[in-house]
Formats: structure tokens, sequence, C-alpha cells
């Protein structure tokens, strides 16, 4: 009998009942919170299954000699895959480009190499897309031990409240140990992830990992369609990669550890645009002076230039 799976996964998903599972050879399975119809194992069950033991806490499922003799097992050269020349192509490459690295940039910068043996002090951290196409490392010509760079998805920074991830994790490494005297993220043109923020519907929740993340970018999204409801949805997503930028800026002041260097003087905060259809870049500053919010939370800008 075939078993729907909901989109939604609750913290009960796939629960089991392992106090009672070998009580009277009666195994109990709830699954997404409801309990199916309890199932009888006879011996005969075990025997072909393998005998269950308890090692320490937890069940060990062991093969039973007898199902290896009355199953047939195809012969392991036959079941070994070939290797994907494409892939040892790939790899083939790859050696090369490190090859190259190492002759022409670690090898002549060994000094340079040498010293960040023993620790790191950027001046930036960048805070950028996954997207394989804007390599800010590449983008802005950083060199090893200029950037500590952390990507994800649409280059959002949720807000403090919203809980421990893997970029404020970075963040308060970056800040708090590193003494990064920038924090810099950028967005760009043709992003997926503000495409996913644009696309979401309101009141309609998924476990989707990639929406479950992109509604950090929620505010964005909302002041998007209040100034560009009436633009093309190609429109609505340009506007809003440069908006959520902006909300991203603000959201690191809500970290107490970077509000406190920003107000001292000790930090800066900047946003930047990447548009690689027109190989342009957009650079800003945030104007960070104390009690200068505006009523809507935003901040104004300062030094913004564009280079083309």
């Amino acid at each position: 009998m075939a078993i729907s799976v909901p989109t939604s996964v609750s913290k009960e998903s796939f629960l089991f009942n392992s106090k009672n599972s070998l009580k009277n050879n009666t195994q109990v399975v709830q699954i997404y919170g409801s309990q199916l119809k309890p199932v009888k194992f006879e011996d005969s069950h075990f025997k072909h299954l393998g005998l269950i033991k308890r090692n320490q806490g937890y069940l060990r499922l062991e093969a039973s000699r007898d199902s290896v003799s009355s199953t047939r097992v195809a012969p392991v050269k036959e079941m070994e895959k070939k290797p994907n020349d494409q892939t040892l192509d790939l790899f083939n490459d790859m050696r090369e480009k490190f090859l190259s690295f190492k002759r022409f940039k670690y090898l002549e910068k060994s000094d340079h190499y040498q010293k960040l043996v023993n620790g790191q002090a950027p001046k930036f951290m960048v805070i950028a897309c996954a997207d394989s196409r804007v390599c800010p490392t590449s983008i802005l010509g950083f060199e090893p031990g200029e950037a500590f760079v952390v990507r994800n998805v649409a280059n959002l920074v949720p807000p403090f409240e919203n809980g421990p991830t893997e970029t404020n994790a970075a963040l308060e490494f970056a800040v708090n140990a590193l003494k990064v005297e920038n924090l810099f993220v950028v967005g760009h043109s043709c992003c997926g992830g503000i495409r996913a923020l644009m696309s979401m519907q309101d009141g309609v929740h998924s476990s989707i990992f990639i929406k479950d993340w992109v509604i950090n970018g929620k505010q964005a999204r909302t002041s998007t369609m209040a100034v560009a409801a009436n633009l093309g949805f190609e429109q609505q997503c340009r506007h809003c990669e440069k908006e959520s930028v902006n909300h991203s800026l603000v959201n690191l002041l809500s970290y107490p550890w970077v509000e406190e260097r920003v107000r001292n003087g000790l930090l800066s905060i900047h946003g930047g645009y990447y548009d690689f259809v027109n190989c342009t870049f957009e650079k800003w500053t945030l104007d960070y002076k104390g009690n200068s919010a505006e009523e809507d939370g935003k901040y104004a800008v300062k030094d913004r230039v564009f280079w083309s």
C-alpha cells in the first residue's frame, strides 16, 4: 500500500518506539505521528531478516548466514561501476590548475603564505551568494588572507533574534576573534534565491529548505512590492536583489557586538551589487550615527560608487 509523504515534516516525524519494539515479537512503527497497524514477527522472520541484538542502548541488525545462502547475490565485479571519464577529465583539469597556482603564485609568494601559517588578519568579511557565477574572490581580487568569506543562498544576513545559523556563526568569529574592520554584503544580478523569495505566496508555509532560508529576506520582498508592484516580475527581482542587501546591512546592526564596534568607529558596513550581465559593480557604505535610524528602520548610505 502506498503511503503519501507530506512536504512538511514535523519534529515528531519518523518516530520509532524502541522500548516496546521487540515485546512479544511485535513491532509498532509511527510515521508522521500516525500509528500503523502492529506487525507480528514470527521466529521465521527473524531467521531471514537477521538476528537483532541489543548493544549499549541501541539495536544492531546482523545479517543471518542462512539468509545469505538463500539469496542470490550478484558478483562484486558486476556491481562495480566504471569510472566516469568526464569526471576524471574535470579533476585532471583541476590538477593542472592547482599545479599552476602552486608554481606561479604559492612558490613565488612563499613568504606571504608562510606568514599565513601563523594566523590570519583579514580586513574584510564578505557575505556573498553561493551562486557559482559570482565568486567574490575572483570578482574583487582578494588574495589569500585578505577576506574572510561566507556564502549562502541570496547572500542574506538573518537578524540576531532568529537564532544561530552558519552565517552568523562566521560573523561572530570574524568580528570578535579576527577583528575585521569591514563587513561587505554583496548581491548580484539574476539571483535564484531572490527569485524564490519573490515567488513565495503569503500565508503558504513550506518545509523546503530554500524557502525556509530565503524567508529571512521577507522584509525586502515587502518593501519591493510596495514600490514596484506595477513592474514586471524580472524588474521586481532586480529591485529586490539590491533591497535585500540593504536589509541585510540593517540586520547586521541587530547583533550587539557588531553595533558596538560600528558605534565606536572600529567597524564599517558596506553593500555591493555585481551585475554579471554587464560586468558592472556598485558599492555603498552604511551611514551609521548611533540614533540616525528612520521610523521604518532604514539607514542612510554614503560613499556610493559605480564601477564599469
